[in-house]
């Protein structure tokens, strides 16, 4: 297909909340890397705190006025959606050449949009698909799906899921780290971070994303409290958590555990739970960890991974897509993420020497290789099939922006 050359844009990007959560975190950044290739992109999400977004934006945001929701997560989800009509209730709000959903709640906002005839259409990225029993919920997740009408994955693993359950074809875009934000060199701010979580002299191992089923915070736990028993002065500090849905009955499940295995939580204690944190700090506590404990069940690529890595920080991972698709044999350690025996010896094997200079050395390559740049390049041609067509050209992307090795092809 010869897809129409790209001239400056004006994107609308929305995602679903300002909270530091992975699908945020990429929403920025390609904001960003759009406006560095000479668009304008605008990012957008609900804001019921009315704060802004959990670090300040090289780009143009937007917080969605949205209010308080209490009750169940489909009345949560259905009321975010409500946010968002609001906002772009009128032709002014909804001068943007492309529409970029980058979650459920934004895919059906745009959905309707489109059959009000205020927009043509939208792009939406599918980081992953939530299977839920609530029948709301799996309907809307289906319409963000199939009413969009160019769709686009991190991963090729997913592009296959749709392919396969959805018969919809996706182009692969991957994503990006931020380099010059993560970095193995350290700073004084590093100590201090230390010292605020009372981390002492045994090794640190670092979970991302809260107490989650689909993060797998159960078995790191159990993996922990194994590994424990050889190395008594070893912490584990489980790092972020803000979601828009209820893991209450999992959070409940992990609390049990702890209590059950004699881990007590807190500053200075063998686990500490920080709650979200802030993004400034996010780069020491990758350098203070010696490990990363990422077993995921689900991911959409894993962007924490990425950023430890950036920082020279040993990651170990579930054996199985995404990782396998980007991660090489002795670049990260691969774990069956069910089994808590290999969660445990992994880490233990994260802590010699050796290997660890190996890992560091071959995880910062892995996050050279992704630039933000060039993911911001890889969505181009997709917006291209849905903007108009009177817009400037700008020069073809060259170098770094312009790799786009993960497309997979439209007869795939």
């Amino acid at each position: 297909m010869n897809r129409p050359p790209v001239g400056r844009l004006r994107i609308a990007i929305l995602t679903h909340s300002t909270h530091p959560r992975g699908g945020v975190a990429h929403a920025l950044a390609l904001g960003e890397a759009l406006c560095r290739l000479g668009h304008e992109a605008v990012v957008h999400a609900p804001d019921p705190t009315g704060r802004g977004f959990f670090r300040a934006a090289r780009c143009p945001a937007i917080s969605v006025a949205a209010k308080p929701v209490g009750g169940s997560a489909a009345a949560l989800v259905g009321a975010r959606i409500a946010d968002y009509l609001a906002h772009f209730s009128t032709p002014a709000a909804c001068d943007f050449d492309v529409f970029h959903a980058q979650c459920c709640i934004s895919g059906n906002a745009l959905a309707t949009l489109t059959r009000r005839r205020l927009i043509p259409g939208f792009v939406r990225t599918v980081h992953h698909i939530d299977a839920s029993t609530d029948a709301q919920l799996a309907q809307w997740e289906e319409r963000a799906i199939l009413d969009a009408g160019r769709l686009l994955c991190l991963s090729r693993t997913w592009a296959a899921t749709l392919a396969a359950e959805y018969g919809a074809r996706a182009d692969v875009v991957g994503t990006g780290v931020d380099s010059q934000t993560y970095t193995p060199d350290p700073g004084p701010e590093d100590e201090a971070l230390r010292r605020s979580l009372g981390l002492g002299g045994g090794p640190v191992f670092l979970s991302v994303g809260g107490f989650e089923a689909r993060k797998n915070t159960l078995a790191v736990i159990e993996a922990f409290a194994a590994l424990r028993r050889a190395h008594p002065g070893a912490q584990l500090v489980v790092a972020g958590g803000a979601s828009l849905l209820d893991h209450a009955g999992y959070e409940a499940r992990c609390c049990a555990a702890l209590e059950r295995e004699g881990l007590a939580v807190g500053t200075g204690r063998p686990v500490i739970r920080t709650g979200p944190v802030d993004q400034a700090d996010m780069p020491s506590l990758y350098r203070i960890a010696d490990t990363l404990v990422f077993p995921s069940l689900m991911e959409g690529y894993g962007l924490c991974v990425l950023e430890a890595m950036a920082c020279g920080t040993p990651v170990i991972v579930s054996a199985r897509p995404p990782f396998t698709e980007y991660l090489a044999p002795g670049e990260a350690l691969s774990v069956n993420p069910e089994d808590t025996g290999a969660i445990a010896a992994a880490m233990e094997a994260s802590l010699e020497p050796g290997r660890r200079g190996r890992l560091r050395n071959a995880g910062r390559e892995v996050a050279r290789a992704h630039v933000w740049d060039a993911c911001a390049a890889r969505h181009l041609p997709t917006y291209a099939e849905l903007a108009p067509r009177d817009a400037p050209v700008l020069p073809a992307a060259t170098g770094a922006a312009a790799w786009n090795t993960l497309r997979i092809p439209r007869d795939a």
